[in-house]
């Protein structure tokens, strides 16, 4: 399974996320232009020893992403989605999707495949959870579904 984080901009969310990869098997995908240095301390305290157990890859642009993984299916978490998370189906190899910390994923991006944009529920009043919570969220779902296979 895939995280994908698109033009993340806050080193102590991506560590986190890192350290939740590392755990879990995950293969993380950050797309380019990145709001940080992957040197950055707080980027790789955050993460902690884990750095070792991670797979990371780098993209200049999700079309590169996409043109690499035509194959893939692909689920764009949103506070826009039109379905539960919980509502997926997820499987082994899917990308589970993620914008950046201050404006979410591109429209066009929620537009063309607004049948793949998922939301976790939370209140009207508020804006939207923290990057690397929600990506635990989504990420524990999906592994859940699929039996939370080679984890013990």
């Amino acid at each position: 399974m895939h995280i994908v984080l698109v033009e993340p901009e806050i080193p102590a969310n991506t560590g986190n996320i890192s350290r939740t990869c590392a755990a879990t098997g995950m293969v993380l995908h950050l797309v380019r232009p990145l709001g940080f240095s992957t040197d950055d301390r707080q980027l790789k305290r955050a993460g902690l020893d884990y750095w070792d157990l991670l797979d990371i890859r780098y993209h200049d642009s999700l079309d590169e992403l996409w043109e690499l993984h035509k194959e893939g299916r692909f689920f764009y978490a949103s506070t826009k989605g039109g379905q539960w998370y919980t509502d997926v189906a997820y499987q082994d190899d899917d990308f589970l999707v993620f914008g950046k910390e201050t404006a979410g994923l591109p429209r066009p991006v929620l537009d063309k495949y607004k049948d793949q944009v998922v939301r976790i529920p939370i209140r009207g009043e508020a804006r939207s959870l923290n990057l690397s919570n929600a990506v635990a969220i989504v990420a524990y779902e999906a592994l859940r579904q699929t039996g939370f296979r080679g984890l013990i």
